[in-house]
């Protein structure tokens, strides 16, 4: 199954005729990605990486059967190209588009909850189901088809953890970037609910950071709702309190929201927490032994 996209997504970029829309539409189709359409304002009836062009997402969605539109648009367009593609009877916005107004992000999120769409972003890379479909900028090289089903709030730690996945010959189901905003779509949550109910996926690397709850929210739900092996690795171990490290949602305040309290959440939830990157996979394949075992 794996979740949310697969070789059935019929995917739509917005910006297509962009340099990094075209660039990105080219790289996910190479990577299996069923790519059926471009919208890009007053460029409508070109080709670009063999998908036609609209000038707005409705008429693409109604000539093409889109489903999925990825958004390489710029900050102060992101907002309406977002509700835009809800409008038009898309199920899944993915935005990596970054810098975004936290406001213009509140509205978003409220429209495409009332219109039943679901997102993933902004500020990430995307997500990809290896070989099947991808759906962003995720660097489809490093992937493989499997059984483990990655989230996380860093892009490049996404990319490092999965090539230790993949050189020890652990495969992915699906792997998603929630971005690192303090107001985004699809988060920990949204995501270990899904990857439960998979029947591809057998076990769970959660990749978190310091700010905010997402983790802590995690941990929770891990211990009331997941029977799958889940392990983790936190970032952000020495970064100074108050202090606003890179991402816009990594900012700890007082103890609330720092690396350490967060591994604390994860390990009472059970939840193995990886003291280095290279680390998660034998603290992965120590789990998927103890399951295995009868």
């Amino acid at each position: 199954m794996a979740i949310l996209i697969d070789e059935t997504s019929r995917v739509l970029v917005q910006g297509i005729t962009g340099r990094e829309g075209a660039f990105h539409a080219a790289r996910m189709r190479a990577a299996g990605t069923n790519l059926v359409a471009g919208v890009s304002p007053g460029k409508g009836g070109q080709i670009v990486e063999g998908a036609p062009v609209y000038n707005a997402v409705a008429p693409a969605v109604a000539a093409t059967g889109a489903d999925v539109a990825v958004l390489f648009v710029p900050a102060r367009f992101a907002r309406d190209a977002m509700i835009e593609a809800a409008n038009a009877g898309i199920r899944l916005v993915v935005c990596v588009t970054e810098g975004i107004p936290v406001r213009d992000m509140a509205e978003v999120t409220a429209h495409l909850s009332r219109r039943g769409c679901a997102l993933v972003g902004p500020n990430g890379p995307g997500l990809i189901t290896p070989r099947r479909c991808s759906a962003g900028i995720m660097p489809a090289d490093v992937f493989t088809p499997g059984a483990v089903g990655l989230v996380s709030r860093s892009g490049t730690l996404t990319y490092e953890v999965v090539h230790e996945l993949t050189q020890a010959g652990i495969g992915q189901s699906t792997v998603v970037g929630m971005g690192g905003d303090p107001i985004h779509g699809f988060g920990f949550f949204e995501c270990l609910e899904r990857f439960e109910a998979d029947d591809e996926t057998e076990a769970v690397v959660l990749i978190g950071e310091i700010g905010g709850n997402d983790e802590e929210r995690a941990a929770e739900f891990v211990r009331e709702h997941v029977s799958k092996p889940v392990v983790a690795y936190i970032a952000g171990f020495g970064a100074p309190p108050g202090k606003r490290m890179g991402h816009a949602g990594a900012i700890v305040e007082g103890s609330s929201g720092t690396a350490a309290e967060k591994k604390a959440a994860l390990e009472a939830a059970g939840i193995p927490v990886a003291p280095a990157p290279a680390d998660v996979v034998p603290l992965l394949q120590a789990q998927l032994e103890r399951r295995r075992s009868p």
